[in-house]
């Protein structure tokens, strides 16, 4: 049975994953490298089957996972940065090039 704080840490996900995702233009760098679902959809995954406290260190592992993807990533793709937890994550990856 899921936690009060599982379905809510999932909610704001799904929320995430609505709303404003589809409007930040760019995507997630392991998703675009590697294929499979992107951060946010396995974070909610692990919250799902872990709980919010056991998802911590999964989810961490993930985002480092992200950030080596986009250093694959060609830099002409990459436009910014999105610091999450002290890991730069470059952003704007497979849009148009400059």
């Amino acid at each position: 049975m899921r936690t009060p704080a599982a379905r809510v840490v999932e909610a704001a996900i799904a929320g995430y994953q609505r709303r404003l995702s589809p409007r930040k233009g760019w995507s997630c760098a392991h998703r675009l490298a590697h294929g499979g679902d992107s951060c946010s959809g396995v974070v909610r995954g692990e919250v799902h089957r872990r709980g919010v406290v056991r998802a911590v260190l999964p989810s961490a592992v993930r985002f480092l996972a992200c950030y080596r993807a986009a250093v694959l990533l060609s830099p002409l793709q990459v436009q910014g940065f999105c610091c999450l937890g002290g890991i730069p994550i470059p952003f704007r990856f497979g849009g148009r090039r400059p």
